[in-house]
This record gives structure tokens, sequence and C-alpha cells, in this order.
């Protein structure tokens, strides 16, 4: 569609900000075009003037919390000294981010679509694509450390990344039904009893 629908006093960053809030508590399906436009404080034509589509503008929502929400766990992965803190850092920052007031708990990329084998889902395959490159960040972190000689060349990079990212995803599962900061950090402990099991020569 052209421009003409779109208000000029439209603030588009706002709304994507108050859309990807309704996606993050509702979920793709959940949220109608009609909660969109409301939540947005826009019409539908300027919607789809500003954004293209419903699947177009979950895309731009999904990049704006990658963006903006729980940037401190991808941060601690990486900036911790050793792998093990490393891991055990990315859990607690996401205990933390996944339950802090007024924001909708848990995860968006976790939670943000059912999950469907239906490849043709732009929002599970949109999710998806998120999930194996969080995977992939861990893996590689692990990989790092054994290129450096911390973790032992026989380390099983892919099986504990695959772990530990289960282990987040399942905290985000928790948040949503409700568990504490306090039982995700317990959550995040209990998981790091594992890390002897990984980094044994």
């Amino acid at each position: 569609m052209t421009e003409r629908g779109r208000p000029r006093s439209f603030d588009r960053t706002d709304a994507l900000e108050r859309a990807m809030r309704l996606f993050w508590s509702r979920g793709y399906s959940g949220a109608s075009l009609a909660e969109l436009t409301e939540t947005m404080g826009i019409n539908a034509p300027s919607l789809y003037a500003a954004f293209g589509s419903k699947d177009a503008l979950f895309r731009e929502a999904v990049a704006h919390y990658s963006e903006h929400h729980g940037v401190e766990i991808w941060r601690a992965l990486e900036e911790a000294p050793s792998a093990r803190e490393s891991i055990e850092r990315f859990l607690l920052a996401t205990a933390k981010a996944y339950s802090i007031p007024g924001d909708p708990p848990g995860c968006l990329i976790v939670l943000g679509a059912q999950y469907d084998l239906d490849d043709g889902n732009p929002a599970h395959c949109e999710l998806r694509t998120h999930r194996r490159q969080n995977l992939q960040q861990i893996a590689d972190r692990l990989a790092r450390a054994v290129a450096e000689g911390e973790l032992p060349s026989g380390f099983a990079v892919k099986d504990a990344a695959a772990f530990y990212l289960s282990v987040q995803t399942g905290m985000s599962v928790l948040a949503r039904d409700g568990a504490d900061r306090k039982t995700l950090e317990a959550i995040a402990r209990g998981a790091m009893l594992g890390w002897d099991r990984w980094s044994a020569p």
C-alpha cells in the first residue's frame, strides 16, 4: 500500500514497541489485527502502510525485542572470563530478564508462536530461526573455549549447547506459568551442577 494511510504524527518506534509487547503477551495468533491497531493507536490502513502486513510487523517486533530486551543475557555469555562462568551468568541473566516487573514473563522468542510442524507458518519459522541462532551462539562460545584450551578437545559442544538452551527455554515456560526470579535462579544454579559432566576430560 502507499503511504497515504499513515498519519504524519505517527510514532513508528512507539507503535512497534506496543505491538511487540502484545505479541510477547498474547503470541502471534493471539494478537488479532483489531487488538494490534488498538494497542498501537493506529487504524488498519496505517498499520499496513507502515509495516506491510501482520507477518512483517511480527518480524520487526521480534527484531526490536532482540535488540532491546534480554541483551544482557547474550552479553553475559560473551563477556564472562571462563566458559563455566559464561554459562552460569547466561542462565542467571535469563532468570532476571524473564521476571522483570512490568514486562510479560518469559521470552518472546520462545513463547511468541505455537510450536508447529508447518514450515509455512511465518511466525513459527521466524522464531525457529532465532532459536537456532541462539543455539549456535552458545555452541560458538563453548567451541572458543575448546580452541583456547580451556575445555578438553573432546568436549561435547553441540550437546552441551543444546542442554543449556533447553534449560533457558524451560525457564521461559515456567516464568510464564508464574515462577518468580528466585525459582528461576535456583533452576539456573541447579543446571550448573551438570557442568562437570560436560567438561570432564
